[in-house]
């Protein structure tokens, strides 16, 4: 129970997503699928599931498939755990970098154990934290280099061009950031 796997997807966002993407009205949608404009937002809005044949209507509407959609679908729960521990309950050798967010959603994180690549330049479209939650690392952001040792956090906004490195073994690095295919919006100054 709790288990991503287990809950059915939610195709409505995919779908959203997709339209939005090449910038099209659910008019536009209605006419190229047959299918009328509220039905439609109701699937957007998760208040209708379409049958396999309204769905490909809607693939190739949008130019995809029922497929790549289904792929793209969020999971209709609220909760998911990523477990430590493999399928089995097994310990998981310790890897460089894991996922710690299943699925196409606003929020990313990730934890980076160990060294990596320090000389490759970072540089993301939207905000981030990062935190480390065992060992210590050097990251350089905006000609200036920070010292972080274990319970420390970093912010970055959007934009910013840094790179990190582990300065102690066996160091963990949690980066949690706006997803990439959100539009984050700054704030407009004030007049």
């Amino acid at each position: 129970m709790g288990d991503h796997k287990e809950q059915p997807l939610r195709v409505g966002a995919a779908v959203r997503r997709r339209r939005r993407a090449l910038e099209l009205t659910l008019a536009v949608v209605a006419e190229r699928s047959g299918l009328s404009v509220p039905f439609l937002s109701q699937i957007e809005n998760e208040r209708a599931r379409p049958s396999q044949s309204s769905l490909e209507k809607v693939a190739d509407a949008l130019r995809t498939t029922a497929v790549e959609l289904l792929a793209a679908a969020d999971p209709a729960c609220s909760v998911d755990v990523v477990r430590a521990e493999g399928p089995g309950g097994e310990p998981v050798p310790d890897p460089q970098v894991r996922s710690l967010v299943r699925g196409h959603h606003q929020m990313h994180a990730s934890e980076f154990t160990g060294d990596h690549d320090a000389g490759r330049e970072l540089q993301f479209r939207n905000d981030q934290l990062m935190y480390v939650a065992d060992g210590a690392v050097e990251i350089e952001a905006e000609g200036r280099a920070y010292r972080l040792g274990r319970g420390d956090t970093l912010y970055l906004t959007g934009g910013v061009r840094h790179r990190w490195r582990a300065t102690v073994p066996e160091t963990r690095l949690l980066v949690v950031a706006v997803a990439e295919h959100i539009e984050a919006l700054r704030d407009k100054p004030r007049r």
